[in-house]
């Protein structure tokens, strides 16, 4: 493994007990991607799972007609739940998930899933909090769907994004917007244009400044 336990127990010292943390060091394979880079995607056979040491990955849903729905992001010392159960059933992979920004992340092999989730408490406990997060994080985007105008929707898209990124200054296109909010490139511009007069936000070239009135 290419990564230090020191580092291990830097980023997890608080989350795991030390046997874990040393199992962590053992089993795992530390690897790096860059952004765009399509980490998993629909149909693929998820043999190890993967836990974020830094960057973003973001996971979406794609319909039978190649529409992307955005489902949430997985952050510094966060797993995708999605993976967990696809990796401990054996199922393939039902999300897609890509490198926002360059990501640093251990794999784990599917083989220690079960074993741990007996053996070491806070492992078990990691697992279930990522369920429940990620089942939050759900019901959120249908909440948005199902109960919030598209405008609304936009604004909380770019809230979450800016949260995800801690940055203000977003690099993204309006067609990307449009592809993650299952929308149309024109329906975006025509709302961020809007949103831009009402001096909430500065459109750019493939970038947007959010604003503090946002």
């Amino acid at each position: 493994m290419d990564i230090e336990l020191t580092n291990i127990k830097d980023k997890f010292g608080d989350i795991f007990e030390t046997e874990l943390l040393n199992q962590l060091e053992a089993k795992s394979k530390y690897i790096s991607i860059k952004a765009g880079v399509t980490i998993m995607d629909i149909g693929q056979i998820v043999r190890q799972m993967p836990i974020i040491l830094s960057g973003s990955i973001k996971v979406t849903r794609i319909d039978e007609k190649g529409r992307e729905i955005l489902l949430y992001y997985v952050n510094s010392n966060e797993s995708c739940a999605m993976t967990f159960t696809c990796c401990m059933e054996h199922f393939p992979s039902e999300i897609k998930a890509v490198a926002e920004d360059d990501v640093e992340m251990l794999m784990l092999p599917m083989s220690v899933m079960d074993e741990w989730m007996t053996k070491y408490p806070s492992w078990k406990s990691f697992v279930m909090k990522t369920i429940r997060y990620r089942f939050n994080e759900l019901l959120k985007t249908i909440d948005h769907i199902a109960f919030q105008k598209l405008d609304e929707r936009l604004i909380s898209y770019l809230k979450d994004k800016s949260k995800t990124t801690g940055s203000t200054l977003l690099n993204i296109s309006h067609q990307q917007i449009a592809e993650e909010l299952a929308t149309s490139r024109e329906v975006i511009s025509r709302l961020l244009k809007k949103l831009e007069n009402e001096k909430k936000l500065l459109l750019y070239r493939n970038q947007i400044k959010l604003m503090k009135e946002m």
